[in-house]
Order: structure tokens, then sequence, then C-alpha cells
């Protein structure tokens, strides 16, 4: 015998082995013996050149042999010819084998046999002779299908002629030209329960492998985890292997599922055989519940029955793994940083196209969040054959920060300024990689932090992707309610498509101050204008040009959306110009929704009307408070007196209806119920304080817990002193810290006699926003 290779090999998914020493020493006659164990595809290649370490048979265009021993999830027995199957048979004995077994492949002159056990040329299993042969096949390549395949012993050694007596046992076999049939992986699995223990003992992403055991019994796991657990003296990177034939299986069964799932049962009696594997690996946390155990048992014999299963479980386990990563395992999510940091033990890097090398990563920590990378990594395409991988259009920073939670479970992203945005692309790639409880977390935050003036950037991107209902649908409802905001604060609702637009129309939380708004942002939507302006602005469109050139594609739309405004709602005098505009003249379905209101409003009668929604107020959560005039009794601090209309007006501060503050103490001449009083007072004050490193005073008004105001108005009247207001603003707040200006006023000599009365009008998108605080703030 002759280039004996005693060393253990390894061999990935759709990888391939070569080595100068492995070939025949005369082209087309030579013998390989071996020793192999796999699940399924030992897989045994000859041709003229050694290939690459990503070479595949399927893609090889020069002519050689393939032959494949348990094909077809250890089915079948496959010989191909330049990739083409030509034997394809069951029921003869060669399959695959978890332990070590021995066969070996000869080829001469086109005659192909096999055999199994150490010794070649003995014990023949199978032949089929090439009517075609390929004299030129010389390296011996070994490689495998969708699982890692162990090879030892290997051995190469020429055809001898008193070989030839093999000849006398050949079968001739017809050349079959049909394709063979590709492989299916199998698959990967609900996402939903994507857990470590599904890769206990399994060959999917395994690198390094256990030979225990007599029997030499072969076991897969996974360094990173191993190494993150205990100390298993692995090799930093390539695969590996732990041969140790005093280590009995079912310990080292019980070790390893200890790890990947946080628990395991054995045997009383194995508890100190247990304990002492566990301390030759270091897995501290299982040694010293062994100790535990061992030393509880001893004092109280009968705690214990021998001759039953004690379990042991990780003190972890009710943390759940889904929410923060390893936690419930015995795996140091430290140390599991770490490697991410340093690369240690990694088995492909990551490249993000335009940014070059991310990181080196690990198939398993990758494969346990995200069932896509596991079949990236194990389907046979471009991926699973390399050890890099490149990935498209997706947003560099959103990747790192998912790889950063694959690792330890936890988002970090509140500190971002672009907090949103991020949010926003880290919860798509969530969804494309299949993260789910990173998806959930995700949406978490996105609910928590949702804004007015995020709205329409989230549903543009979220209404087309399925597993963000939850967030589309919050979205829509906060849309609706603050509808007047979100339609006249920006025109980017014109960019939200068709069924979101008409979910928001049709939300029986849709709130408004006027049905006008709705008519509005109907007519804007329809136009897709790049800027906000009412109806008569369309409507004077419509004077120049078409309502198709108007309106394009969305003219369908618009008559639908028409029938979603209830003009009944509109005022009579409102509706009568409507009657007399372009856009009645122009849109048959204006004009007819415009009549039937009119109709309704002079006859209070609905005979003939399909659809009586279109008569009925909209859900509202708020009371109109309408200005009069200066010191009416039409405003909030009125109507909080009355306690919300239900009794005679009564200081609110004295009811404790509504709460006043001022910069300065309370004193003689700063009392909070002189703000809101309805009688005259001679002097009232605030003093100055220093707020951010300036001289300021105010007075504040809090309306309550449970009640905001949108302010479109505001009076305030002159105390019986000379210092008359000149420069301030009317701020509102939600929390009382953080301040939004609504009205600013610079040099305003408004205010000029004691006692006096004034109003103004509150403007801009801040008005349509509600508050819960307001305050009067001197500005100079």
């Amino acid at each position: 015998m002759e280039n004996k290779h005693k060393r253990f090999l390894t061999v990935a998914p759709f990888e391939c082995a070569w080595h100068d020493d492995l070939r025949f020493r005369e082209a087309g006659r030579g013998c390989v013996a071996f020793d192999a164990f796999a699940h399924n595809d030992v897989t045994i290649v000859f041709r003229e050149n050694a290939g690459s370490q990503q070479y595949h048979y399927k893609r090889d265009s020069s002519p050689h042999y393939t032959v494949i021993i348990g094909s077809h999830r250890n089915k079948r027995f496959n010989i191909l010819v330049n990739g083409k199957t030509v034997v394809d048979v069951s029921g003869i004995d060669l399959y695959c084998s978890s332990k070590f077994q021995s066969y070996w492949i000869s080829i001469y002159d086109g005659l192909i046999s096999i055999g199994k056990g150490r010794y070649p040329f003995q014990n023949l299993v199978f032949q089929w002779l090439d009517s075609n042969p390929i004299h030129s096949v010389q390296y011996v390549g070994l490689s495998s299908w969708d699982r890692h395949v162990g090879y030892r012993n290997v051995n190469i050694m020429p055809f001898m002629q008193n070989h030839l007596s093999l000849w006398k046992h050949v079968d001739c076999g017809k050349y079959n030209d049909s394709e063979d049939e590709d492989e299916e992986m199998e698959n990967a699995g609900d996402v939903d329960n994507w857990e470590l223990k599904n890769f206990l003992e399994s060959w999917e992403l395994a690198d390094v492998i256990f030979i225990v055991g007599k029997e030499e019994k072969a076991v897969p796991a996974h360094k990173a985890i191993l190494a993150a657990s205990g100390n298993f003296g692995l090799r930093p990177s390539g695969e590996d292997f732990i041969h140790d034939r005093d280590i009995s299986y079912p310990i080292l069964h019980a070790v390893l599922e200890y790890i990947y799932t946080g628990s395991t049962k054995v045997p009383e009696s194995h508890l100190s055989m247990l304990k002492d594997l566990s301390s030759k690996f270091q897995v501290n946390t299982l040694v010293k519940q062994c100790e535990e155990m061992m030393e509880r048992f001893k004092l109280n014999k009968k705690i214990f029955d021998s001759g039953r299963c004690v379990e042991i479980s990780y003190r972890g386990l009710g943390l759940n793994i889904q929410s923060n990563f390893l936690n419930k395992l015995p795996i140091d999510v430290n140390t599991l940083k770490h490697f991410q940091a340093t690369g240690m033990y990694s088995d492909v890097d990551i490249y993000v196209e335009g940014y070059g090398q991310v990181t080196k990563a690990h198939k398993i920590v990758l494969g346990l969040w995200s069932s896509p990378f596991t079949k990236m990594f194990t389907n046979g395409m471009n991926e699973s054959l390399s050890s890099k991988i490149c990935l498209k259009d997706i947003c560099f920073e959103a990747f790192k920060i998912m790889l950063d939670f694959m690792y330890g479970g936890v988002v970090i992203v509140k500190d971002r300024m672009d907090f949103d945005t991020i949010l926003l692309q880290l919860l798509l790639l969530a969804d494309q990689f299949g993260v789910s409880q990173l998806h959930q977390e995700c949406c978490k935050q996105l609910l928590e932090h949702l804004s007015e003036d995020s709205l329409c950037d989230i549903l543009r991107i979220v209404s087309s992707v399925p597993s963000c209902k939850i967030i589309e649908e919050a979205c829509v409802t906060k849309f609706a309610i603050h509808f007047d905001y979100c339609t006249t604060a920006s025109n980017d609702f014109v960019m939200l498509d068709r069924d979101t637009f008409s979910s928001i129309l049709q939300h029986p939380d849709l709130t408004v101050t006027s049905e006008e708004r709705v008519l509005c942002a109907v007519l804007l939507w329809s136009c897709q204008s790049e800027e906000v302006f009412g109806w008569q602005r369309v409507n004077n469109m419509l004077r120049n040009s078409a309502p198709e050139l108007i309106f394009g594609y969305r003219l369908e739309a618009l008559y639908e959306f028409l029938e979603l405004v209830r003009f009944p709602l509109l005022p009579l005098l409102l509706l009568q110009k409507l009657e007399g505009s372009k856009l009645c003249k122009l849109i048959p379905t204006f004009k007819h929704l415009v009549k039937e209101a009119i109709h309704f409003i002079e006859s209070r009668s609905m005979a003939g009307v399909k659809d009586t929604n279109k008569f009925r107020h909209r859900k509202s959560s708020f009371k109109e408070l309408q200005f009069i005039c200066d010191g009416d009794n039409n405003g909030v601090l009125y109507f909080a007196g009355t306690s919300y209309g239900q009794h005679q007006w009564v200081n609110p501060v004295l009811s404790k209806k509504v709460f006043i503050t001022g910069s300065s103490p309370v004193s003689r001449f700063t009392d909070p119920k002189v703000l809101v009083s309805r009688s005259y007072q001679g002097t009232s004050f605030a003093g100055p304080r220093m707020e951010n490193g300036k001289n300021t005073a105010w007075w504040m008004v809090d309306i309550g817990d449970d009640h905001q105001l949108i302010c479109n108005y505001y009076t305030i009247r002159q105390d019986g002193s000379r210092a008359f207001l000149r420069h301030w603003s009317l701020q509102g707040s939600t929390d009382g810290a953080n301040w939004a200006s609504l009205r600013v006023h610079e040099n305003d000599a408004t205010m000029c006699k004691s006692g006096q009365y004034a109003s103004w009008p509150v403007v801009g998108s801040n008005a349509l926003l509600p508050f819960r605080f307001f305050r009067i703030a001197l500005t100079g």
C-alpha cells in the first residue's frame, strides 16, 4: 500500500478535499481504500486534475467519474459519468453509517468496482463497466453533499496484474443519459421554534467532531457553542476532531445535551462519570451541579432511587432563550461576544456591498436565530460552498445592530439621533432574515415611540410587509386620531398607497375639527400635491386643466374616496360654494354628493339614501370650544370651572380641575388662583428664575392628566400694573418638560391698559396637536 493518510479529515457540505498524494500512479487505473462516516452521500470523485475546495461534480465540465454511497438520504447508490447518472440502485449493501465503515473503490479501464472492508479487492459488492471509459482520471477527491462526511485511513494503491480477476465479476451496464435529480434539503423547521436544541448532535453547521467509545462513534458539535460553555481544547480555525476512546457516548451525550438544551438526565450511577467529563472540559456549572447532587445523595440516600434517572437543569432555565438569547443555557454570552469581536472560531466572513468585510461570524450563531441563514449555509448554493457571503441591498448600520443582537440578545438603538429610521431598517432586516425575536422587539420599540411626524414614512414601508401588520394598524389608528395634523403639517401623506389611505378614511376613530379637512385631504392625495393647500386651489387648477390631467391614474380612486367624505356635515354655506365650483361641474360624483348633502340639510330627509353613515357625525374625543370674543365663557378654563358643563362655575384651581404654577414661589403677589379668576385683580406676577442658563418668567396651566387641548385661540388679561407684555410666547407641552411654541410675540404692543383683554389666533402645524400643559413665557 502507498500514500496512506492516517489523520482524520472532515469535509464540509458541498466541499471537496484534494491532495497531491491522492492520485493514481497510472491514469485510469488505481484503487482507493478509506474509512468514512456520514448520514448520507459519501462522495468520491475521480478526474484528470485536482480541483478546488469549492469543487462540485455537477458543475464540472471536464471528464470525471463520481461514486456516491448512500445518496437520496442514505437509500440508494449512484455512479455518475460527467455529472450524469449511469447507476441508480437500491437494495445493495452500500450505505453510510454514523460509525466509521471501510470501503474500497477501484477503476481499471472503465471498470468501476466497489467493495466493503479494510482489505481492497475483497468483499466485492458492486461493479459497473463504462463502454466508453475515461482513461485520463487520476486524482481522487473526497467530497460530500449536504452534510459533513468524515474520512480517515485513505490509501491509494496501484492496480496489479493479479487483480485482473475482478473482470470475471463484470456485469456490464448500459449508459443512462438521464440527468440525476437534485437532492432536496430537509426542511429547516419553523423559525418560531428555532432553538439551539435543534442543533444538538446535528451535522448541520457542525465544525468539530467527537470520536468516542470503543465503537468510535462520531458525534458532531459546534466550536463556538462549546468554547463559550467550557474548555474543549479546540483550534481557533478549521475543523477539529476530539478523539478519545475512553469517553463513553452516553456521558458525552449528557454533557452536550446540558449545553445545548440546559437540561439532561442520567442514572444516579453515572453522576461521577458526568462530573469527571464535565471537569475535563471545564463545563463548570455542570461540575458544580453534579457535586451538589452527589453530596445530597450521600447525606440522604433516600432522596434518590438509584434505579432511576436524575435530572440536572441549568439554573438559568427560567429565562426565555427567544427574548434574551442564550441566557437560559450554560453558555457565557460575554465569551460569545468576544468571539464576535475577535473572529475566534469563526467559519464565515460576511461582506456587505459597498462596505467590504463587516465581520468574521459563526454559522451556528446566525443559524440559531435565522432559518434563512441556515438554508443559505446548507442549500448547495454559492454561499454554502464558500466561507464568504456577500449581502446586497441592506442597511449597513442596521445589519451591525442585528449581528450584535444575535450575539447578545439586546437591541441598542435608543441613544441614536436617527432612532426611528434605523429601527425601521432593522425591522425590515429582521423580517428579511426571519429573526422573529428581533422583529418583535423592533415592533415593540416602534409602537412605544410612534410620533405623528413619522407615521407616513413608516406606513409607506410596512404596508407591503405582511409580518408588520400590527405596526401598520397602530399607525393607521394614530393617523386617523390625528388626521388634521398628519394631513396639514406636511404633504407626506400623499405618498401613501391607495389601500392604506382608504383604511385611514374609513377608520372608526377618524377625528377632525371639520369635515372640510377630510375633503381637502382627499383632493390633495388624489392630485399628489407637492404642497399643502385647500380645495379652492384644486378648483382653480380645474379652470385650466381637465380632471384626467390633474389627478392622473388616481382619478378612479378620487371617485371612491369622495364617497367617504361626509358632505352633509359641511356647513350649508360651504356646500353652496362647492355647488358652483369647477369641481362640481367637471366631476359628476362630486356634483351628486354635494347636491345630496344640500337636499338633506334643507329637507332633513334621507329618503332613497343607501349609506346613512355619511349623515352621522364622526367619533370625536374632544369637546369643541368655540371662541366668540374676548372674555367670553367658551374657553377651556371656564369649562373646567363648571366641572366640564356639570354645574355653576367655581374657580378651577380651588376645585382642583386645573393646576397653575409660576416661575417663582407662591406669595401675596404670586397667587395661582388669581390667574383663572373671573374677577379683576390689581397685581399678580411670576418672578424670574434661571432655566438653561437664562433668566425667564412664566405662568403654567395644567388642564389635568385626563385632558388635552387643541388650542386655536387664547386670551389674556392685563393686571393692575403698568408693566405691559411686549415679548412673550405661548407654549404647549404633553409632559411639562418639552415645549413647543404655539405663538411667538415680538414687540407686540397690543396690551396698553390695566385690566385689558386681548386675544390671538393660534395657527401653524402645532395648532393641530393636543397638549396638556400651556404656559406664557417672557422672552424679552
